[in-house]
């Protein structure tokens, strides 16, 4: 079985997002002492990010993968319902989302020390939303759902979506009018998703609601009949974690789905990760079996990040093209959208960890770039890599290059052991990349002075330094690919007077 997946057609898709609305906040730091004051430890704050949460980081997976999404949900009338907003602003969001002063914002600020979790701060206020922000909710669908491809129910059981009513409404607008409805369900109330097209639970949930045990397939697949039939559902996906996924429609037989074997640092989000990449390829038209496998995959992903962390199209495009497991689970996890590496960046500078920063084309990556990067890792302990898109590498070189697409060259430097990290960028300059990351050292080849670093003034001014390295001689990427073109003129010349 091959899957593969059209970016167009996943661009061309317009997803609807409605859920529980989240500000998941990071604080990074370390603990040094006890407090004199009682017997318990002192966290230092050294940086601190923030991130979309809850149906927000459906949202994050959704433009990940190059989706158009609406997005419905409450958030407070407070400081950190204003910081949510902020971060809804991008061009492919389309915020519908309310502001309620009944209700503050849910937040959720985690603290992390030496990339482990100490604790989970959460300010939220569990009850269902009123009946007036009920009504306004429920407009907002109905007045919006004709230009979308699918709808996703995010319910994280903050009081959205425990409104049966509302819930329902969703529900009956797609069902009348051909437009599948994703469902990732909270609690042991599943009467309200009646209808749905699909729901994700996991083996837990789907048992608690079951009623019953589950300790093996067999059991699994009558709690899954039992399931559909219950709710008048389509399709039933269950994630199952290790073990991978189940998927079951009406009057068939159960798909199982295994799970790539990876090494695992965060299971967060993963259940995000699942629903908005099956319903984004159901919108696109792939069948459900294949979207499922593809979803699996995707969560393989981003349980090998730190944090709630989304999938990226580059990520799950890199997936499907290694074959072999273990390889795939080591370098596409390498490769990080601007929006994610400054959480993964943030934890290794929490575990005192220097980060280095380089960047360049490396179009046709040979031994003066392997040269260079493993001399700019041994400036620190974390490389991360700003590499040029394709877009902004045609700019700069002209119409011939890139020789390699953005994919494959990430890919490439990811397969180095010395390169920990790679993030592209559209600009024709890594400057403002550098102003999010702040990386300790900016390196680049000796073939430069100092003042020619673009980014220099970025670093020193918050105490960053620049570092020169030096470079192997004789290697250039445009001369290579000269030597190839005269190569092969001179070839098709000798062909020629043969003839």
């Amino acid at each position: 079985m091959t899957l593969s997946i059209d970016p167009k057609l996943f661009e061309e898709c317009h997803i609807l997002v409605v859920g529980d609305l989240m500000l998941d906040r990071y604080l990074w730091g370390d603990v040094k002492r006890i407090s004199p004051e009682a017997p318990v430890p002192v966290f230092q704050v050294k940086n601190r990010s923030e991130v979309r949460g809850g149906a927000g980081n459906v949202v994050s997976n959704l433009i990940g993968l190059g989706a158009m999404v609406s997005v419905i949900g409450v958030r407070g009338a407070d400081e950190s319902g204003r910081r949510l907003s902020a971060l809804m602003k991008h061009k492919n969001i389309r915020d519908l989302s309310i502001e309620s002063s009944e209700r503050p914002t849910i937040t959720k600020t985690r603290i992390v020390s030496s990339g482990q979790q100490l604790i989970r701060l959460d300010e939220e206020e569990i009850k269902p939303i009123s009946a007036e922000d009920v009504k306004e909710v429920t407009r907002l669908i109905d007045e919006n759902f004709k230009e979308v491809d699918a709808i996703v129910l995010s319910d994280y059981g903050k009081g959205l979506l425990q409104s049966q009513g509302l819930t329902q409404a969703a529900i009956q607008i797609g069902r009348n009018h051909g437009i599948p409805i994703f469902v990732d369900p909270k609690g042991r109330d599943w009467e309200r998703y009646r209808g749905a097209t699909c729901i994700t639970p996991n083996s837990r949930e789907i048992e608690v609601y079951d009623g019953l045990p589950i300790e093996n397939n067999d059991q699994l697949r009558s709690a899954m009949e039992r399931t559909i039939g219950k709710l008048d559902l389509s399709w039933l996906l269950v994630t199952r974690g290790a073990s991978g996924m189940c998927l079951m429609c009406k009057n068939c037989v159960p798909l199982f789905i295994s799970t790539q074997a990876r090494q695992v640092f965060d299971v967060s989000g993963a259940g995000d990760t699942v629903i908005s990449t099956l319903a984004l390829a159901v919108a696109s038209k792939i069948n459900y079996p294949d979207a499922a496998r593809l979803a699996n995959l995707a969560a393989g992903v981003v349980v090998g990040k730190v944090g709630t962390q989304p999938i990226n199209l580059f990520e799950l495009k890199t997936a499907l093209r290694t074959t072999d497991a273990t390889l795939n689970g080591y370098f596409h996890n390498k490769v990080f959208t601007q929006e994610t590496a400054l959480i993964q960046v943030e934890a290794w500078k929490a575990n005192k960890q220097k980060i280095v920063f380089t960047n360049g084309c490396f179009d046709l990556l040979h031994p003066g770039h392997i040269h260079l990067l493993n001399k700019a890792k041994d400036l620190g302990q974390r490389l991360v890599v700003g590499l040029n898109a394709d877009v902004s590498v045609t700019r700069l070189k002209g119409p011939t290059r890139p020789i390699l697409n953005e994919q494959d060259r990430a890919s490439i430097l990811g397969s180095l052991d010395c390169v920990d990290m790679v993030v592209l960028f559209d600009e024709d300059t890594p400057e403002n990349l550098i102003a999010m990351l702040k990386p300790d050292i900016l390196a680049k080849g000796a073939d430069y002075k100092i003042d020619q670093v673009v980014g220099r003034e970025i670093v020193e001014s918050y105490g960053g330094k620049v570092q020169l390295v030096e470079v192997l001689e004789g290697y250039s990427t445009t001369n290579i690919a000269k030597k190839v073109l005269q190569s092969s003129q001179t070839e098709f010349t000798n062909n020629q007077q043969q003839v």
